[in-house]
C-alpha cells in the first residue's frame, strides 16, 4: 500500500469514530421512555392484583 492509501484509511477510521462519538453525545440528552419502565399515573393502582392468602388447610 502506498503512503497515500494508508493515510486515507487512517483518516477514514478516525472520521467514523469521531462521527459516532458526536452522535452518541447528541443523542444522550433525549429520554427514551419506550426502553425503560413507563409510569402512567392514570393506571397506577388499577393493575395490581393481590394473590389469595394461603391457609394451613392445604
Amino acid at each position: 500500500m502506498s503512503d497515500l492509501e494508508v493515510a486515507l484509511l487512517i483518516l477514514l477510521v478516525v472520521g467514523v469514530i469521531a462521527s459516532n462519538l458526536a452522535v452518541l453525545k447528541y443523542s444522550a440528552k433525549f429520554k427514551m421512555t419506550q426502553f425503560g419502565k413507563h409510569h402512567d399515573k392514570t393506571k397506577a393502582g388499577k393493575d395490581k392484583v393481590e394473590a389469595p392468602e394461603k391457609t394451613d388447610a392445604d
